[in-house]
């Protein structure tokens, strides 16, 4: 069969002005997940576009070129998408770059928002609104036009080599099936126009859009693999504080919500980020019961503060993860596995790397949740290195008490290795350009 698709290959596209992938490059494109790799490998197999026929198989080079190959998001025809270089997605429609102006509505002014809204004016009482936050929404809605993009059912988008980027695009997955990214470096959306919330927490919060990746809406069977998500150039702290909270400009990084389902999260590098992974919406969200069902395996978390993953309502299997903290990253940890109402982490062999002592109960934070699974986590601080029970370890530190009662035990893997064996495993294997 790789003869066969490797002969079409051969042939010239003419489709969309965009060129085909040459016969040497075809494989990765054709590969699917092997049996038993996690959820996604639930009930029918997560092909992609690995069927595609040759006129459906693309080398894009900027976003011009990708969003034709993607047929404006709503083409489920089977289509493998090789990316080449970089892609930057704050462009125009002549791949030019282009800065926070370019969305800014006539009506936005910064300095006035800042002076409308700030809390001795406007106080933490209730919501901003009024001219100033219609024309940042505005500004903000701009921008979404021209960095979000859908991706359809049956697609494969596939780094070429290990340089493939995307910077500052925000792919969505909504109410589709069937989909495969691998082997690209994602650097995660900037929000020109974050909204301020007074009424958020205590001292209010800067809050912004643009997820790299949001898998949502019923979405099922997803393999995202060999990836790495990173803030890339810009980190939280160069936007400094206003109002005395961070100018928060990122939000998600990988994302799994509203009844999405079946999805395999493995061998990727997640690296200097705050929220990073959100499985479940909302607490009150009751249909999610059932769904995110979510694998993630063999991933390579650095320098991250949160949600690592933060669950509700799912079963997630997290294992063979590595987890490194540098004491000095401009992004200082919180909480790792986050337990959230409902949520059914079952959690195995991992590892969690800091160059500092840490209390072991920290790793696990409780958002309203009762159980989960924990075994075999090998914490290493810069005093020891031990197996722990990280329930046990929380349960001592808290008050509240979690229990082990999640009420299953997944079947879906291919291999659980030593958790002494991660943390060399994961570095030598997650990542770009680390695809055999």
């Amino acid at each position: 069969m790789k003869k066969t698709f490797s002969s079409l290959l051969a042939v010239s596209l003419l489709a969309m002005g965009i060129s085909s992938v040459s016969a040497s490059s075809s494989d990765l494109g054709r590969e699917v997940l092997a049996p038993k790799d996690g959820w996604a490998a639930y009930d029918q197999v997560t092909t992609g576009g690995a069927n595609a026929v040759a006129s459906h198989v693309f080398t894009v080079t900027n976003k011009a070129e990708l969003l034709k190959a993607l047929g404006g998001g709503i083409d489920n025809t089977p289509k493998i998408i090789y990316v080449k270089g970089t892609i930057d997605f704050n462009v125009d429609s002549n791949n030019n770059p282009i800065e926070p102006e370019y969305y800014a509505d006539p009506a936005y002014d910064y300095n006035a928002y800042l002076e409308a809204y700030k809390p001795d004016v406007w106080g933490h009482d209730k919501e901003v609104f009024g001219p100033l936050e219609d024309a940042r929404a505005r500004s903000a809605q701009n921008q979404k036009q021209q960095i979000v993009v859908n991706i359809g059912s049956n697609t494969s988008i596939i780094g070429l080599g290990d340089d493939a980027k995307i910077i500052g695009g925000s792919f969505i997955m909504s109410g589709v099936e069937n989909i495969i990214i691998r082997n690209i470096e994602f650097q995660a959306p900037v929000d020109f126009f974050p909204q301020w919330d007074p009424t958020d927490g205590d001292f209010g919060e800067w809050n912004s859009e643009y997820d790299n990746v949001t898998i949502t809406n019923g979405t099922h069977h997803v393999w995202i693999d060999h990836n790495k998500f990173t803030d890339g150039e810009h980190h939280d702290e160069d936007f400094g504080e206003i109002f005395g909270r961070t100018y928060q400009q990122h939000d998600g990084l990988l994302d799994v919500t509203n009844g999405a389902d079946y999805v395999t999260i493995s061998y990727n590098v997640l690296e200097d980020h705050d929220k990073t992974s959100l499985i479940g919406s909302s607490d009150s969200k009751k249909s999610d019961e059932g769904h995110l069902k979510v694998t993630i395996h063999h991933n390579y978390y650095k320098n991250l503060t949160q949600r690592l993953p933060r669950v509700r309502y799912g079963q997630v299997h997290v294992y063979n993860n590595y987890y490194e903290f540098n004491k000095d990253s401009d992004y200082q940890f919180d909480y790792a596995l986050g337990v959230g109402v409902n949520s059914k982490i079952y959690a195995e062999n991992n590892y969690f790397d800091f160059d500092y002592d840490i209390d072991p109960g920290e790793i696990i934070k409780d958002w309203k949740g009762t159980s989960i699974y924990e075994s075999g986590s090998f914490v290493n601080g810069k005093s020891s290195a031990n197996e722990v029970d990280l329930v046990d370890a929380f349960n001592q530190s808290h008050s509240v008490q979690l229990d082990e009662n999640v009420g299953w035990e997944p079947a879906l893997f291919t291999k659980i290795h030593p958790t002494q064996a991660v943390p060399a495993l994961v570095k030598a294997k997650a990542g770009t350009g680390k695809l055999e």
